[in-house]
């Protein structure tokens, strides 16, 4: 079962989140405007073609993540390639008690939680990222000061995904509320927690591993955009 995340995009986008795909036999990619993640079957020379007939000149950039090797045919320009991990949850741990109050966030919150994304970089980011899952947020002051919610969804896992704290409310273990209150709903509907970061984000794979996950794989990650 674990081999679906190999290649998880694609996974997800054969499986649970096929409905929000531009479809193809050899290669998928999200709808745009909600995620820029895709993904070929396989690196063979067929199924990259496919893939590059999915993007077309003057899109924005696509973003491909997988533990395979990526391969990019001539007709796609890599802007940015970084080694990044999987993380999967071994270690169940509950919520603290003394947790701030988590709440589901809905349409209402899309502007703030935008902002914040933008303000934080925490990952791709758009007004319908939301739609892949649920989001929950920590409001403090009156603001939204910190996010996370679910993305990729393929059958067994998971992924916890969106997290970010505003500068204005870092270092109270906001980040850490959320992960754990999002695993535990993940695990209440009978799938595996995971999660990804950069390799060299030793901080973030630090705190998950005190959160009880564990770094499954290394995954590369490539940025791409069709050749002129």
């Amino acid at each position: 079962m674990t081999s679906l995340l190999n290649r998880v995009v694609w996974s997800a986008l054969t499986t649970r989140q096929d409905h929000f795909s531009k479809r193809g036999t050899l290669a998928r990619r999200f709808d745009p405007e909600i995620s820029p993640f895709a993904a070929s079957k396989d690196n063979s020379a067929d199924a990259l073609a496919a893939l590059t007939e999915l993007i077309c000149p003057g899109d924005k950039p696509v973003f491909l993540l997988q533990a395979e090797q990526i391969t990019l045919p001539e007709t796609l320009v890599a802007d940015k390639t970084a080694l990044g991990v999987l993380m999967m949850e071994n270690t169940a741990r509950e919520p603290e008690a003394s947790a701030p109050m988590i709440v589901p966030l809905s349409s209402d919150d899309i502007p703030e939680m935008v902002a914040l994304a933008d303000l934080t970089q925490p990952g791709p980011f758009t007004r319908r990222t939301p739609e892949l899952g649920t989001f929950w947020g920590v409001k403090l002051d009156n603001r939204l000061a910190a996010m996370g919610g679910t993305r990729l969804n393929l059958e067994g896992y998971t992924e916890i995904s969106g997290l970010c704290t505003h500068p204005d409310f870092q270092g109270r273990g906001l980040a850490t509320a959320l992960t754990l209150h999002i695993a535990k709903v993940i695990r209440s509907r009978g799938d595996k927690p995971f999660l990804h970061a950069y390799a060299d984000n030793h901080g973030a794979i630090a705190l998950y591993r005190k959160l009880g996950f564990d770094i499954w794989s290394e995954v590369n990650v490539a940025v791409v955009r069709r050749s002129s």
